[in-house]
Order: C-alpha cells, then sequence, then structure tokens
C-alpha cells in the first residue's frame, strides 16, 4: 500500500505533541507527503524543510493563540498527558491539560475558521468491555480520570461538528509502542529496560490480560489515511491482533536474548481485563498495520541498546 498523500501537498497543518514519540513520526510523514507543518511543544526540536515548531504549554491561552493561526487547513492534537496511574494521582492536573487545552484549541480553531481537527484518543474511552471486541460504537464508560479525559474531548469534537460543521475525528490508539519511546513508563519499554539492567519485570495480576499493540510507524499511517479519507466521527487504529501480557513478556525475551525474570503483583485500579479491537472501519478506508509484534520489539531493543541507561 503506497502512503496516503492525496489531500495534503501545500496543506499547513499544526501538529500539537509533534515533538513526541507519536508527533515525531507524524510530523515527518506529513511533510514527506508535501504537507508545511507547524510543531507545538514543550519540547524545542528540528522540523522537516519547510515546518515551523513553536515551544511552550498548551495550558498556556497565549501558547495556543500563537499556534493556532487563520489560514491552517487543520489540526492534528496529539499533546496530551498519557498515564493511567498518572491520573489517578492527579485527576485535575490531567483534566487542565487534556480537557481544558483542548476545548481551547477547538474554539480558537473555530473563531479563526480552521476546518478539520483529529484527535489522539484511546479505547479506554469504552472502559471494561470483558472480552467483547471494541469498535466504533462500543458506549464510552471510562474507568480512569484519564479514559474519562479523553471521553470528554470526543464530545467536544462531536459537540463541535454538530454546531459549526467543523470536520473531527477521534482516533482511538490502542497501545502504542516502537522505537523513540525509550524514556517512556508503559509496558513495554520498562521491559526493555529490565531485560537491559537485567532486573525483574513486574507483571500486575495473573499476566492473562490481552492488549492490542500497534507500532508507532502504523499509528502515524493511520493518522494519515484518517486526514486523507476524510474520515469523521471515532476511528480506531490498532494491530487488530490481541495478546497476552505472559505472551508479551515472552516475546520480549526472544526479542533480546535476556532471560527477563517476572514478578506478579497485584493488579491495579483501572486495568482492563482484555483490549480486543475491531479495526474494520481503519481498514476500509485503507489502513493495514505492516509491522508485526516481533520486529517491532526488536527495533525497541535495538534503539534502547543504543542509548545510554
Amino acid at each position: 500500500m503506497d502512503e496516503p498523500k492525496q489531500d495534503l501537498a501545500g496543506r499547513r497543518i499544526l501538529v500539537t505533541g509533534g515533538a513526541g514519540f507519536i508527533g515525531g513520526h507524524v510530523t515527518r510523514l506529513l511533510a514527506d507527503a508535501g504537507a508545511s507543518v507547524v510543531v507545538a511543544d514543550t519540547a524545542p526540536c528540528d522540523v522537516p524543510d519547510g515546518c515551523v515548531a513553536l515551544t511552550g504549554d498548551l495550558r498556556d491561552p497565549a501558547f495556543r493563540d500563537a499556534a493556532v493561526t487563520a489560514g491552517l487547513d487543520g489540526i492534528v492534537h496529539l499533546a496530551a498527558a498519557t498515564s493511567v496511574l498518572a491520573s489517578v494521582r492527579d485527576p485535575a492536573g490531567v483534566h487542565e491539560l487534556n480537557v481544558t487545552a483542548t476545548a481551547g484549541l477547538l474554539e480558537l480553531a473555530r473563531l479563526r475558521g480552521v476546518p478539520r481537527f483529529l484527535l489522539a484518543s484511546t479505547n479506554a474511552v469504552v472502559g471494561d468491555v470483558g472480552t467483547a471486541v471494541i469498535d466504533e460504537s462500543s458506549p464510552l464508560r471510562p474507568l480512569t480520570p484519564y479514559g474519562a479525559s479523553k471521553a470528554a474531548c470526543e464530545m467536544l469534537l462531536s459537540g463541535y461538528a454538530g454546531a459549526y460543521g467543523m470536520a473531527t475525528c477521534a482516533l482511538r490508539f490502542t497501545n502504542v509502542y516502537g522505537s523513540g519511546m525509550a524514556h517512556k513508563d508503559s509496558f513495554v519499554p520498562r521491559l526493555m529496560r529490565a531485560a537491559r539492567s537485567g532486573e525483574t519485570i513486574r507483571v500486575y495480576g495473573d499476566g492473562k490480560q490481552t492488549r492490542d499493540l500497534v507500532h508507532v510507524e502504523d499509528v502515524a499511517r493511520g493518522v494519515l489515511i484518517a486526514w486523507s479519507a476524510q474520515a469523521l466521527g471515532p476511528l480506531v487504529i490498532g494491530a487488530g491482533r490481541s495478546v497476552s501480557v505472559l505472551d508479551l513478556v515472552q516475546a520480549a525475551r526472544e526479542a533480546t536474548g535476556r532471560p527477563l525474570p517476572a514478578e506478579h503483583v497485584p493488579a491495579q485500579t483501572g486495568e482492563m481485563p482484555a483490549v480486543v479491537v475491531s479495526i474494520a472501519r481503519a481498514r476500509a478506508l485503507g489502513y493495514e498495520p505492516r509491522v508485526g509484534l516481533e520486529q517491532g520489539l526488536a527495533g525497541v531493543w535495538q534503539d534502547l541498546r543504543e542509548q545510554r541507561p
């Protein structure tokens, strides 16, 4: 499948969080497809030729005002607090960054005639559905402040679409992993750090809970496909294949060649026993995951080994 390039040449797109793990991949693909990208992030970054980087905090109204300018063709809003456990510790802080900042961006987009708004959301908005398959029609029943903040953002997008005709799409990512995430606190980089250091990895509960792990390169392609296909409403972007935590640990052992001992600890509040998603709607738009788990984990391991502990 060719990279989606239609409707991108000459487009001017704001990517919030464009210096981050997912954002860096999205920015590069957009630029390669001919878009002029404005990156807004808390961290300074290098951007491709023809693109612009703005450094600041989206919780600051003045920075939002500088980032959302007339003449933008759309916004890809990736900046967010993403830790479920951190959201339980600081729900107000997560609300401010995820909900208040998103509301401010949407309102500026309305005032300045920005026609499109894509949001990085999550399948955590649907909460615990047991082993049922999650798709775009699954009702919103989040279990954590993080999931609730993303559900609130999805409702804001729906409201702006209905009231003002803005073309909005909430991209519900599953568990994203890949090169460039060594600093993060999600399970895959913790696995890799433990493999490098020889430490024991902690597995919450019995380890039989399942997750859909999607590679960051596939996610970035999914964002471009959603733009080019003019997708509206929610859209699930994942691998379409779920694995248990225990199987993931074993896959990490094989990718690293390290013993990676595991210790079971009590399950965390808000953790779902299974995440099984349908990516049928995304596939109908032309999305197809390319990076298998074994290949993806090997890439994360190589990335981590090239960095200093």
